[in-house]
């Protein structure tokens, strides 16, 4: 066997132990994922002087663009839970759509609400809406559950300044502004078919024993924020990338102008002006008082620990895989079949995202390896780089992903008909973004 399939069959062994300790023997995949990754660089060869430094250098790596933008996220969610603006933006969408397309309401509200916020965390925020409209309306609730995953799911693929899709952005060059407008061209009817046109088939041959979701406490009636207040302060962030991405073209470069915009427009300084504006928008003029605001703050920080860890973790899984070859090897494989630059990075990141279950170690890994391919060819477009390594990192999420667990254990169905509605979901959500994505780089 060559040294190349050596180092494949090994790394398919490493994932698959990461599989059984997750699933069989329970642990933790923080810890599960440091083991499996010091294994891997021992039985490949990597000095054991260097393996702790290689992969501290890959947790370090990327966290330092991702703990940021996650913590200040969480941050924006909370308060637009916390105010009533979730529910205020739920009840618009839902009057807007009729209770017939509540599906379609529910991928509205997810591509809205989820600019903002980690998929994980905006999952758990909007799934008790999805169950309260499911109560309603005397539906599955993955019939609107599934919407709204795909919405999530596709923002956080394929929109800055989520974390994966801001690391491939840098990685490749790429203008936040245009991925944001190319994103929103391809993400959308790719969620749609992946959401409500897939859900409105599968959801009917589910089982339909769903886990009993918590009915909500009755509380005293409290005035919602409006609309375009909430709408305006979550799509504040954005605004303000935008703003940056057009500084070139609106001000002098290196002028003071140019470099204001540029400044704000970067995403921790973004995310962080709409933070302290729902501070106002979403807590004082709502009657909240500073020190109910820090308890909010501190509350919403600390679930996010794990996830930022997890993420920190795998992508050491990454560089692991990078620094002992294995990331080459797959490459040369996947090179072999001689690619266009673009199906090239959407391959390569499908293969991480089986391998490690994230999809921001995926996107990080893969523009890691193909963004000095594009760099030798600048005809393609380093925003449609970013879509299709968006699209390949989502697909077949299985037993190693957070979000399959995540699925599985809101909405109580069993492995397999998780199987059927998110996995599958997801894999629509890549195939169907990819296809989009070559077809507008035949018209850009």
């Amino acid at each position: 066997m060559s040294a190349d399939g050596l180092l494949l069959v090994e790394a398919v062994v490493a994932i698959a132990l990461l599989i059984v300790l997750i699933v069989r023997f329970r642990l933790s995949p923080f810890i599960a994922l440091i083991l499996v990754s010091l294994g891997l660089a021992l039985t490949v060869g990597i000095p054991a002087a260097t393996i702790v430094k290689s992969f501290e250098a890959g947790v370090g790596g990327a966290l330092g663009h991702i703990a940021l933008v996650v913590g200040l996220g969480t941050i924006l969610g909370k308060m637009m839970v916390e105010s009533g603006g979730a529910e205020r933006i739920a009840d618009t969408v839902i009057g807007f759509f009729g209770p017939r397309r509540a599906d379609w309401a529910t991928m509205t509200i997810a591509l809205i609400v989820g600019l903002p916020v980690f998929f994980e965390v905006g999952f758990v925020l909007l799934v008790p809406i999805v169950f309260t409209l499911a109560r309603r309306l005397g539906q599955h609730p993955m019939r609107l559950g599934l919407p709204m995953a795909a919405g999530l799911s596709v923002v956080h693929a394929m929109v800055p300044p989520h974390p994966a899709a801001l690391l491939a952005t840098q990685a490749y060059h790429a203008d936040v502004g245009l991925t944001v407008l190319f994103a929103l061209i391809v993400g959308i009817p790719t969620a749609a078919i992946a959401g409500p046109v897939y859900a409105r088939f599968i959801v009917p041959r589910l089982s339909q024993a769903t886990a009993p979701f918590p009915q909500p406490v009755a509380e005293q009636a409290r005035a919602l924020p409006g609309f375009a207040v909430t709408l305006a302060t979550l799509l504040l962030p954005v605004v303000l990338m935008l703003a940056g991405s057009v500084a070139a073209a609106v001000a002098v470069p290196g002028s003071a102008i140019d470099g204001a915009l540029r400044f704000i427009g970067t995403p921790v300084v973004a995310l962080l002006a709409a933070v302290l504006v729902s501070y106002w928008t979403l807590g004082l003029a709502r009657g909240l008082n500073l020190t109910t605001i820090q308890a909010f703050t501190n509350e919403c920080l600390a679930p996010t620990a794990m996830i930022t860890l997890v993420v920190g973790v795998g992508a050491g899984f990454g560089r692991i895989l990078t620094d002992s070859g294995v990331s080459d090897a797959i490459v040369a494989a996947a090179a072999g079949v001689h690619l266009p630059i673009v199906l090239l990075a959407w391959l390569i990141a499908a293969l991480m995202r089986v391998a490690t279950g994230s999809a921001t170690v995926a996107m990080a890994t893969a523009a890691g390896i193909v963004a000095p391919l594009a760099a030798a060819n600048p005809g393609v477009r380093p925003e449609l780089l970013v879509l299709a390594t968006g699209a390949g990192s989502v697909v077949l999420s299985h037993v190693n992903d957070g979000g399959f667990w995540l699925v599985k254990e809101y909405f109580g169905l069993s492995v397999a008909d998780t199987v059927r509605s998110w996995t599958v979901c997801e894999t629509l959500i890549s195939v169907v973004g990819l296809l989009l994505t070559l077809a507008l780089s035949a018209m850009v």
